[in-house]
């Protein structure tokens, strides 16, 4: 299924995506992950847990699967899904990323986990590596983490490849992130080749807390991406006991839990057109999809709206979350 005629509307666990990055790896900044994952983060039990998510996934609606170079086996583990669910694979759209070269040797307590490089040298190996590992299931391709001073944004060698790209059918889009998201939207949105868009999605940072960048992802919604939102939940901090008390009493009138309450936040938007769960657990998963059919009223919204930090706040907190 091409990710032009992914439809997110069709049913509302739809609009929710999974994201494979805290199952794809032993190490990962989300709170709570020592709950949340076996003790022995083996392979073999990081691949079943990523199947059995898929799995109920699928089976609850979900038709968007995000993985990622840097996400340690994640494609691995999707490509094993993928080629035992023949039929199941046909309905699933699946996204990469490029961009960042995982470093951590399958330990949670690496000094370094991923190295950065938007190339086109690094693009010509990872988008190979993809290739053998998803095959002909790759519907989308994103840069990964674009900031404005990122060269990927300018790199002719770079442009050149992702426009051969999407001439071969894979929509090709960028992630942002950090505090400056918003320039780094608009910048992608002035790049075009023969006349026409390059970029047919962008996957941005936005939650409660950071807001920064929704005027621009509101630009590209106007302009005919698709925006995905990742981190919905903030890394955990929106989720369980670690979310704000105004979440939290949210949540407590709704009758759901906080993240979902983070996420239903998140999809009330217009310009969203998927919001990734990056559940762990199979109950993770289930509460993320009530987000869904979860209504927020107009105060409801605007007790939310005030927990939003300064984008500069926001991410300097982010970069100090540890690796669990």
């Amino acid at each position: 299924m091409a990710f032009s005629r992914f439809d997110p509307e069709a049913t509302p666990a739809a609009r929710v995506g999974l994201g494979l990055a805290a199952v794809g790896r032993p190490g990962y900044i989300n709170l709570g992950r020592e709950r949340d994952l076996p003790a022995d983060r083996t392979r073999e039990a990081l691949r079943d847990r990523t199947h059995q998510l898929l799995d109920a996934a699928h089976a609850h609606g979900v038709r968007y699967v995000d993985a990622a170079r840097s996400y340690g086996r994640a494609e691995e583990f999707l490509g094993g899904w993928l080629a035992t669910r023949p039929d199941t694979a046909g309905e699933v759209v699946v996204g990469s990323k490029w961009g960042y070269t995982y470093t951590a040797d399958w330990r949670a307590d690496a000094g370094t986990h991923e190295v950065k490089d938007h190339s086109a040298a690094t693009f010509d190996r990872q988008y190979a590596e993809t290739r053998a590992l998803l095959g002909d299931h790759l519907d989308l391709y994103q840069i990964h983490s674009v900031t404005p001073e990122s060269p990927a944004l300018t790199d002719p060698e770079v442009i050149g490849r992702l426009s051969r790209l999407a001439a071969s059918g894979v929509t090709v889009g960028l992630s942002t992130s950090g505090p400056a998201q918003a320039d780094a939207i608009r910048a992608a949105l002035e790049i075009t080749v023969d006349g026409r868009p390059l970029f047919g999605t962008v996957q941005s940072t936005f939650n409660v807390l950071e807001t920064s960048a929704g005027p621009a992802l509101a630009e590209a919604h106007e302009a005919g991406l698709t925006v995905i939102v990742k981190e919905g939940m903030a890394n955990g901090r929106l989720a369980g006991d670690a979310a704000p008390p105004a979440l939290r009493r949210v949540a407590e009138e709704t009758g759901t839990g906080p993240d979902a309450v983070a996420l239903a936040a998140v999809l009330a938007h217009p310009w969203c057109g998927i919001a990734l769960s990056g559940a762990a657990t199979l109950d993770q998963l289930t509460a993320n999809l009530t987000a869904a059919t979860l209504h927020l009223s107009t105060p409801q919204r605007a007790t939310l709206a005030t927990l939003a930090e300064p984008p500069t706040t926001y991410w300097h907190h982010r970069a100090t979350l540890p690796w669990h």
